[in-house]
């Protein structure tokens, strides 16, 4: 269910007044004032840098950086 449009973006002041480039939280959702701008999302283990378009305003943060690897079969060579 999608939050009600009255209400607006979901931002913890907690995560944007420690550090504005890093964000913990991935489920804050991605304002219009940081279009064009490189942030850095935790996943988990590292800090994944996303770049902010017009797309993805209104999202969360967590849409953009995946917690986990993708997973492929090895192909077996052949002779």
């Amino acid at each position: 269910m999608s939050r009600s449009v009255w209400k607006g973006y979901f931002i913890s002041l907690k995560n944007t007044k420690r550090n504005k480039k890093n964000i913990w939280s991935r489920s804050n959702s991605i304002p219009s004032c940081l279009v064009g701008q490189k942030i850095s999302v935790y996943n988990g283990k590292i800090f994944r840098k996303v770049k902010i378009t017009r797309k993805k305003v209104g999202y969360k943060f967590g849409d953009f950086c995946f917690t986990r690897a993708l997973f492929r079969f090895k192909q077996k060579k052949k002779k």
